[in-house]
């Protein structure tokens, strides 16, 4: 009988481990670049921008003069696109997150006829990409005279059927069967067990599904073209792409360009912030949330 040596076990770890540490270094360099290219252009003026190496400083500092063109440009309409931009994305994220954990506790605790077609049904929503139900959407809108106000992009953003799946899910093995009975037992309500207890045991679940409405919410770019043409309604996406559009038009009639594409840079760089700032705030929460449930009892 014979004994195999863990010294070629070892070593073949140590290259598989060498091999995975390459690949996740060019998928961190991959996602690193761009962010690497946006912060150095913020920093350079239109001439530098086109003269000097992406991933270097350009000829003199302008960061300070770049924020504070776009804060002042047509009358601080960046500021009015944030605003738009902070309002979609606290209110649509946040009810999102609230009706995704209400839907998904109740899909998960409650037994009612019809309940598994309905879980089928909020699976199948998954599969639609958003791009697919823009027009019906627009059509519908128009219909009951929301179209060009906040409405037309609230309301579509605080649906979240990937946020109704992941709470059902998390929902079963976060909030126990047992402590629910004690709770009926007790003389307490199905909505007070919900808001005293069953939501507390629900947080980091219900503090994952508001980081990805946020995020999605955000960045969300198509609806709000398609359902807004008021540029005082513009969220940060759409405005700054009409930056971007301007100082493209200029270049391809040949016109000057001054201005355009640093505000275009500089305000990127400052829409990105506040998502920085959330993730780094909640995402005590949200790892807290990822080993929910791996401990039977």
């Amino acid at each position: 009988m014979s004994v195999k040596s863990p010294v070629g076990g070892r070593g073949r770890a140590r290259r598989s481990s060498t091999a995975l540490t390459a690949a996740m270094g060019l998928m961190l360099l991959y996602a690193l670049l761009p962010l690497a290219w946006l912060l150095l252009s913020s920093t350079k003026d239109s001439n530098s921008l086109s003269t000097s190496f992406g991933l270097w400083f350009g000829h003199g500092f302008h960061l300070f003069d770049n924020v504070w063109n776009v804060l002042t440009y047509d009358d601080g309409i960046y500021l009015r696109w944030f605003a738009n931009t902070l309002l979609y994305a606290v209110v649509g994220a946040g009810g999102a997150a609230f009706i995704s954990t209400a839907a998904g506790y109740a899909l998960a605790k409650y037994r009612f006829r019809g309940r598994n077609v309905l879980a089928a049904v909020v699976l199948g929503a998954i599969a639609i990409p958003g791009t697919a139900l823009a027009v019906p959407t627009y059509l519908l809108f128009s219909k009951i005279g929301v179209i060009d106000t906040p409405w037309a992009v609230l309301l579509p953003s605080l649906v979240s059927p990937f946020g109704v799946y992941l709470m059902r899910v998390y929902a079963i093995g976060a909030v126990p069967d047992s402590m629910l009975e004690a709770a009926r037992i007790d003389g307490s309500g199905e909505i007070r067990t919900f808001f005293t207890i069953s939501l507390r045991l629900l947080a980091p679940g219900f503090v994952t599904v508001l980081l990805f409405s946020l995020v999605a919410t955000w960045n969300n770019y198509f609806l709000p073209l398609i359902v807004l043409s008021d540029p005082q309604w513009f969220p940060l996406t759409v405005g700054l792409n009409q930056w971007n559009a301007l100082a493209t038009g200029a270049a391809g009639s040949g016109a000057t360009t001054t201005g355009f594409y640093p505000l275009v840079v500089t305000g990127s760089v400052l829409a990105i912030i506040p998502l920085v700032v959330a993730f780094l705030f909640l995402q005590r929460f949200w790892q807290s949330g990822l080993a929910a449930g791996s401990v039977k009892e």
